[in-house]
């Protein structure tokens, strides 16, 4: 699918083109490299897309039409693996609960991690750090009111509150400059693996969708959440491992403003929005649901690679 989409897009735009469904690719896998870089592909145009690629794609009914499948086959394999979704408020008390001794990247990066592991980290989260707070941003015109107004604040806090220089997607690629990696925009997408993709695909799908607008706000409220701790471990793993002030800023700047933020977002945003539409609670719970299961594979991926001291990535990016 993946090939098929490429040699698509770098062709002009022709009102007749078709491309040939999922269900004919040689593997129908929803978590897989194909299905997974495919969907980040057509979602890519509505970002800033690709050089050489014409911009009457963006709504090319045949891109449109693999999108959709791709993103019924992701949403079913999604609801599978979360099974009943746990209340609302459970999530939301659980992830409060920050475990002394946990066993994610950053408890690991800090504990044990070497260099080559940090950086390798910094390009598994590059495809959403590099635009941080864009996908989140087409929820905007689809909430109203109070919800919509403490929304609107954290992304003021996201796209650095005026100022272009602290902005955290800058902020993101000046640390990738200190660890000698490439802060070019989509530099490393041939090398991120399927499970790193999928998070960021996960934020396009809810926030494309009007549907899915209590999703988006789930999965959003799930990172605002749990970022202030892990951000706090992950700014002190990369000090340890020889960064500069470059290097650990986008994480201290995620200590204190996050620790804002997820107070914005579970009241300012999720109260705000389920006193005017009640009925979206599942659809935010889900959201928040499948958002940590991505990370927990995502996660699982890297630990499981880093542990046995391989690369995470496709390819091992060139030592610094």
């Amino acid at each position: 699918m993946t090939r098929a989409l490429i040699t698509l897009l770098a062709a002009a735009p022709d009102p007749g083109a078709t491309l040939p469904p999922p269900a004919d690719a040689p593997t129908t896998d929803p978590w897989g490299e194909d299905q997974q870089l495919a969907l980040y592909l057509c979602y890519e145009l509505h970002y800033r897309a690709f050089s050489g690629v014409e911009a009457a794609w963006e709504w090319h009914p045949a891109v449109l039409g693999l999108r959709r499948a791709l993103e019924e086959s992701f949403l079913d394999a999604l609801r599978k693996e979360t099974g009943t979704v746990a209340p609302l408020a459970q999530q939301l008390g659980e992830l409060l609960l920050e475990p002394a001794d946990g066993e994610g990247p950053s408890y690991f990066l800090l504990r044990d991690g070497e260099r080559w592991q940090a950086r390798e980290y910094l390009v598994l989260r590059s495809p959403y750090h590099l635009k941080e707070a864009d996908p989140q941003s087409w929820v905007i015109p689809r909430l109203h009111g109070a919800a919509q107004a403490a929304l609107v604040a954290v992304q003021y806090d996201e796209y650095g509150a005026g100022h272009p220089d602290r902005t955290h997607s800058r902020l993101f690629a000046e640390m990738m400059e200190d660890l000698d990696l490439d802060s070019s925009y989509g530099h490393y997408l041939d090398v991120v693996p399927a499970p790193a993709l999928a998070v960021v695909n996960l934020m396009s799908l809810f926030a494309l969708h009007r549907a899915h607008r209590g999703a988006l706000v789930g999965q959003f409220a799930g990172v605002e959440i749990t970022s202030s701790p892990g951000s706090a471990r992950l700014a002190a793993a990369l000090e340890r491992l020889g960064a500069g002030p470059a290097g650990t800023r986008f994480y201290r700047e995620h200590i204190e403003a996050d620790a804002v933020h997820e107070q914005l977002m579970r009241h300012g945003v999720i109260d705000a929005l389920l006193a005017e539409e009640p009925g979206l609670e599942g659809d935010i719970a889900f959201g928040l649901a499948a958002s940590v299961l991505l990370d927990e594979r995502l996660a699982e991926h890297a630990l499981t690679h880093w542990k046995r001291n391989s690369s995470a990535l496709r390819a091992p990016v060139p030592a610094g």
